[in-house]
């Protein structure tokens, strides 16, 4: 089973930077794709980042630019750098990871917080 776990949230000042992790056991090769999602308090789930098996990535209008995903295509990581942090960039942040078998793997969420 995987179970992806987030790590690298915490509280930052507007125009800082934090980097986000999401670790799994298992091999990198059974994952499809791997994506980055945030709720912000009282709004919807939205998709941040998703970066495909073969390298190709696609990000939200609101981070293109200052955020970049990557992952280790060895094992199941993945990274989401986040610079030039906005206050609206306040939310919990979800790895999800799209297995072979079009199975969803969600973590339990970081928080970030970021302070004008």
């Amino acid at each position: 089973q995987v179970e992806p776990v987030e790590s690298g949230g915490g509280l930052v000042q507007a125009g800082g930077s934090l980097r986000l992790s999401c670790t799994a056991s298992g091999s990198g090769d059974s994952i499809d794709t791997m994506g980055w999602y945030r709720r912000a308090p009282g709004k919807q789930l939205e998709l941040v980042a998703i970066i495909m098996r073969d390298g190709g990535t696609s990000y939200a209008d609101s981070v293109r630019g200052r955020f970049t995903i990557s992952r280790d295509i060895a094992k199941i990581a993945g990274y989401l750098q986040m610079d030039s942090l906005k206050p609206e960039d306040t939310a919990v942040y979800y790895c999800n990871l799209l297995d072979l078998r079009a199975n969803n793997h969600w973590g339990q969420g970081t928080q970030v917080t970021v302070s004008s």
